[in-house]
């Protein structure tokens, strides 16, 4: 399978075993470690792990899972992970998480990457509702969440388990019917 989505200032596809160095880098920096559940990889081999298994939804031909690589359109410079995975056909659910390489934060490009995802998920998958979940100490992720449209529905207790302990969870969603233009 092969689908490129693009943006004003990045290109965004599906990743592939050529991208297994760049990931290891982006999963192996505390700083992006902090608040995910994934943990720095012991090796690359971990890495190589758990990029297979992402290559293999993404061309299981079930158009579940997508997992998608991140890239400066003019440059080429990685910038991280996009993706967005299905629930159950009937409910017209997908998820989405993100994760940027440190160098890449506040200049917008979670936020231009998710409006992308989101434009792609509700019009080409036809998807009715967008969800993603958020670290509550995460107040970056809660930003970009909110800058594309989507509204803090709820709060799981300690439901993550992050390197620092369990945490708390904010649950986020957009409808096809409320999506709006980031701000």
């Amino acid at each position: 399978m092969n689908i490129t989505l693009k943006t004003e200032r990045l290109l965004i596809r599906l990743v592939s075993l050529k991208d297994l160095e760049e990931i290891h880098e982006l999963h192996s920096l505390p700083e992006t470690d902090r608040f995910n559940t994934l943990g720095i990889p012991r090796n690359i081999d971990e890495t190589k792990e758990v990029l297979m298994e992402w290559t293999d939804k993404n061309n299981s031909g079930k158009n579940r899972n997508f997992t998608f690589k991140i890239e400066e359109l003019e440059s080429r410079l990685f910038v991280g992970l996009i993706a967005l995975n299905l629930g159950v056909s009937k409910f017209k659910i997908g998820e989405v998480w993100y994760k940027l390489h440190s160098k890449f934060w506040n200049r917008g490009y979670a936020t231009e990457s998710l409006s992308c995802i989101l434009e792609f998920g509700f019009g080409e998958l036809k998807l009715h509702r967008i969800e993603a979940g958020c670290a509550v100490e995460n107040l970056g992720s809660m930003r970009v969440l909110e800058k594309v449209g989507m509204t803090q529905e709820g709060r799981k207790r300690k439901v993550l388990p992050l390197k620092d302990g369990w945490s708390d969870n904010f649950h986020y969603a957009i409808l096809a019917t409320d999506k709006k233009e980031p701000t």
